[in-house]
């Protein structure tokens, strides 16, 4: 292979790379939530324990 085809090559890629679209923050925040199962379960159900607590101890506040 010569020099230039090789230059030719290494120019190509980094225009697609450039061209290619920079992934949606949803899209990395869903691949991030497979990547971490447990973490994020946990953290959906103390959100979930937390929110619920709050609306119980507010309606009682309030009744």
């Amino acid at each position: 292979m010569s020099e230039s085809s090789k230059l030719e090559n290494a120019v190509s890629s980094e225009e697609e790379k450039v061209s290619e679209p920079r992934p949606s923050y949803v899209k990395l925040a869903m691949r991030n939530m497979v990547r971490k199962k447990g973490q994020s379960l946990k953290h959906f159900f103390l959100t979930t324990i937390g929110l619920l607590g709050f609306l119980i101890g507010l309606s009682y506040l309030t009744r």
